[in-house]
């Protein structure tokens, strides 16, 4: 919602990855940082003729963590998340990815995650504190990430601006 100022959700769209009563894990998938992603990525070897992809910020949780979210069904560890989307934090297949020319299509490197403990986004959604949303693959593949927010809440039928100004969703 408009109404969460929190610098690290404000404007932000979370990918909801698990959520359980022990708690939730998801990613802020529009938020990409002032870095291509190889460029965060230390590895050894060194990545070799790294391609463009950024870096998202996937949250404020252990940001040294990197995530590898595709519509590619990797051939190492994954979790499916339904609705042919992948997270791995496979390091052979970050390798790959970064020296992937061109990037891969519709793949995301992301540096840490959202997290919430037992029962905290359960108040929080309460509080409609979020709004909640259908996967929707282009929202975090195609549309730019400065325009996916606002993107999300009107596929909701409601208007960005509205909210921000107290009307709620009906």
């Amino acid at each position: 919602m408009p109404q969460l100022t929190d610098p690290n959700f404000a404007r932000t769209l979370v990918l909801l990855c698990e959520h359980s009563p022990e708690g939730a894990l998801g990613l802020v998938v529009n938020r990409p940082s002032d870095i291509n992603a190889a460029e965060a990525v230390q590895m050894e070897p060194p990545v070799q003729s790294p391609n463009d992809l950024p870096l998202l910020i996937g949250g404020p949780v252990e940001p040294g963590l990197g995530w590898i979210l595709t519509t590619k069904e990797p051939t190492v560890e994954h979790k499916s998340l339904g609705g042919s989307l992948y997270l791995t934090a496979s390091p052979s297949l970050l390798r790959e990815t970064l020296e992937t020319r061109p990037a891969p299509r519709r793949t995301l490197v992301l540096a840490g995650y959202a997290g919430w403990d037992a029962g905290q986004l359960d108040e929080e959604l309460s509080n409609s504190a979020w709004l909640i949303a259908p996967l929707e693959l282009d929202l975090i593949f195609e549309i730019p990430f400065a325009a996916s927010w606002e993107m999300a809440i009107r596929r909701l039928g409601a208007d960005p601006h509205l909210l921000q100004m107290g009307h709620g969703v009906h």
